[in-house]
């Protein structure tokens, strides 16, 4: 018996040694490609970094410095920049509504015990995986080549992505639900929609909802960086405010802050919803 028990440590010790010899080479593996790749990028750049970060403060500083002089006229500027940010806050909202929606098919066609074609759920699969892999401004580029600058590329190529990622969530969603009711609903001859609409559409509707807040907003950021390639909303503006330079910075002020309040404002109030939606709120 402690022979047993003996070879049973010696056995585990061992492994235990190896999982840390392998962790230990993929760790050393991974810091050589981040330092070899930080180099590359170094030896790449007009200006080489160490000598760069020294200047990292020189636009706040820029900023602030035509700003504070006019301080009184933030107000109005944050006025004239609102319609702009309300365009943003439209393609977040729109590319979120639509991508959800597809997120939605895509997820119950691609979930075990659930999807209307078994036999295409890689399909299904591999497609959302296509989806969320392509980053909007590629998406957003291609469309504004093909449809001209404004916020109906932003909105096609942010609910593309969000249609990807989205869907990847609601098919784990999707696989903790009960199938009794689907069971039932088609014992009586309902179709595949109405099991889907009837059977797990109900059990899963929360946590669809806290995820498709969580996603509205990181949309609102992404459509306010896809205005930088031309695809309107506040981006759009901050991008002509900061490339006309000095005399123009406080306006990018006004930007930033109407921004950064927007952002702050949707992360609590989802964050609020969420919680409610989870229970937490009632604790």
């Amino acid at each position: 018996m402690a022979f047993v028990a003996q070879n049973t440590h010696e056995t585990y010790i061992a492994m235990v040694q190896r999982k840390r010899l392998y962790g230990g080479v993929i760790l050393s593996i991974f810091v050589l490609l981040l330092v070899s790749g930080f180099m590359l990028a170094d030896s790449r750049n007009a200006g080489g970094f160490w000598g760069g970060i020294l200047n990292v403060f020189d636009f706040p500083a820029d900023v602030w410095e035509d700003t504070a002089p006019k301080l009184h006229e933030l107000p109005a500027h944050i006025v004239t920049y609102f319609p702009a940010l309300v365009e943003t806050l439209n393609i977040a909202a729109a590319a979120t509504l639509v991508g959800t929606l597809m997120a939605i098919v895509l997820s119950l066609l691609s979930t075990r015990g659930l999807a209307r074609w078994p036999r295409l759920i890689p399909l299904f699969r591999r497609t959302m995986d296509i989806m969320r892999a392509v980053p909007e401004i590629v998406i957003a580029l291609i469309l504004i080549f093909v449809l001209g600058g404004g916020p109906v590329p932003a909105a096609i190529a942010i609910a593309f992505h969000t249609a990807g990622a989205l869907g990847k969530l609601f098919s784990e969603v999707n696989e903790n639900a009960d199938l009794k009711p689907v069971e039932g609903l088609a014992s009586v001859g309902a179709t595949w929609g109405q099991r889907m609409y009837l059977g797990v559409i109900p059990q899963v509707a929360p946590n669809y909802f806290s995820y498709a807040l969580l996603r509205f907003e990181i949309n609102i950021r992404a459509s306010a960086i896809l205005g930088f390639v031309g695809a309107g909303g506040l981006g759009y503006e901050l991008k002509n405010t900061m490339s006309w330079g000095q005399g123009k910075y406080d306006e990018a002020a006004a930007i930033f802050i109407l921004l950064f309040g927007t952002i702050v404002f949707f992360d609590q109030l989802s964050s609020h919803i969420r919680n409610r939606l989870t229970g937490e709120g009632a604790h």
